[in-house]
């Protein structure tokens, strides 16, 4: 077991990591550490935990605009900005319940160094589009900022997208700036029964590409779907999310009913009911059951027209159970246990849709033997190493966390 180091603030975090750098040290970058068992185990001599480097330290209601230290609860945050009437549109998942951890524990620097989205992000965009500026240190041990504080800001490189999902293996996080919204004054789901797997992602593309300005877009097959909680339907539910004021969302809701009766049998839900769903879809609830630590879970991002079937090539040969984000565009798979995690077989079917996979959930033995995260073809596989040895020459940040020798 690892050491830990626990600055109270930046400028200790570059003390610790210049003193990494003279001893040859790798360090472990955590914050709350409610994603630590995403990625290849740990291959380091310490841990530098930023859960100290707490604190709003700007929040501008008016100009959309909040910064804080990067080791602040985004529960702390998010409770913040409701109170103004406002919200993290990308709306950032929690993985603690789906790891066997508690829910709430996340940082808003490990959301951003993970770029966490929820459903919203078919409309609103990813984490790393409300991402603004931060600081950090890098591992030379160098202080060094980007972005500012505005929404458009156009001075030199947007290093603000290369930190994010970097999973803190170019710097560490010591202070970031995002954006905030507005928060919406009601909202609906509206659920399309029974569709097949096929059938849904056809009125999914039909639903984005209406007016109707839907927020979020999900299908959850008959297994999946009886497992959210409060769920009362005993079949597939496709599900709909329609966000605004109470006149725009009624509006849009009887358009929408009036497109999609002819996919199938329709129901409606109200704000609360609609919220607990779309909680329990952004959170991955279905696949957080007692027990499941065992049972790898994948997460593959391809296009959304192309869902059902890398679902299909996989399902069928896995027995694996799935459901669906993103319009179809983001596919949850929870298969059942195997050596390897059905690495191959889900890689292979990713990359044949042109998209990438990630093995969420594993035992360590499994991630340190399979690739988990999807396998760079040579270019790119340079051009990342490059990128690497640019901010961590020495690799001292988290080394080998997405791939190995990186």
């Amino acid at each position: 077991m690892t050491d830990t180091l626990k600055p109270r603030d930046a400028k200790e975090v570059e003390d610790d990591l210049r003193w990494a750098l003279d001893g040859d040290k790798a360090l472990e970058i955590v914050g709350a550490g409610s994603k630590r068992a995403i990625g290849r185990p740990s291959q380091t001599d310490f841990t530098l935990d930023l859960s100290s480097l707490t604190g709003v330290t700007l929040y501008e209601p008016e100009e959309l605009v909040l910064t804080a230290r990067a080791g602040t609860p985004i529960a702390e945050i998010e409770a913040l900005v409701a109170s103004k009437g406002q919200q993290l549109a990308f709306e950032p998942m929690d993985y603690g319940p789906v790891l066997g951890g508690a829910a709430g524990q996340g940082t808003i620097g490990g959301v951003l160094a993970a770029n966490l989205s929820g459903p919203r992000r078919v409309k609103a965009g990813a984490a790393r589009d409300h991402f603004l500026g931060f600081t950090a240190v890098s591992g030379r041990g160098e202080t060094f900022k980007s972005g500012g504080r505005v929404v458009k800001n156009v001075t030199g490189y947007d290093l603000c997208k290369l930190m994010a999902g970097s999973w803190g293996t170019l710097a560490a996080l010591t202070e970031v700036t995002i954006k905030t919204l507005p928060k919406a004054e009601t909202e609906e789901t509206l659920l399309v029964l029974g569709l097949s797997d096929a059938a849904a992602i056809e009125a999914m593309a039909a639903a984005m590409g209406s007016s109707c300005d839907v927020s979020g877009a999900a299908h959850l097959p008959p297994p999946v779907a009886l497992r959210v909680p409060g769920h009362i339907h005993r079949t597939a539910i496709t599900a709909f999310r329609l966000e605004g004021v109470a006149p725009s969302v009624t509006h849009r809701q009887i358009a929408l009913e009036s497109l999609m009766r002819r996919y199938g049998e329709l129901d409606l839900m109200g704000e609360t009911e609609s919220q607990a769903l779309w909680q329990a879809v952004r959170d991955v609830r279905p696949f957080a059951s007692t027990g499941a630590a065992e049972r790898p879970l994948w997460r593959i991002s391809t296009t959304p027209s192309q869902g059902a079937q890398v679902a299909a090539a996989v399902t069928e040969a896995a027995g694996a159970q799935v459901f669906y984000d993103w319009a179809g565009g983001l596919i949850w798979i929870e298969a059942l246990p195997s050596t390897d995690a059905g690495a191959a077989l889900v890689h292979r079917a990713a990359a044949a849709a042109g998209g990438h996979a990630t093995l969420i959930r594993a035992p360590a033995a499994v991630r340190a033997a399979v690739d988990v995260f999807q396998p760079q073809d040579r270019g790119l596989a340079a051009l990342t190493k490059r990128v690497k040895e640019s901010f961590d020459p020495k690799g001292v940040l988290n080394p080998g966390r997405l791939w190995a020798g990186v």
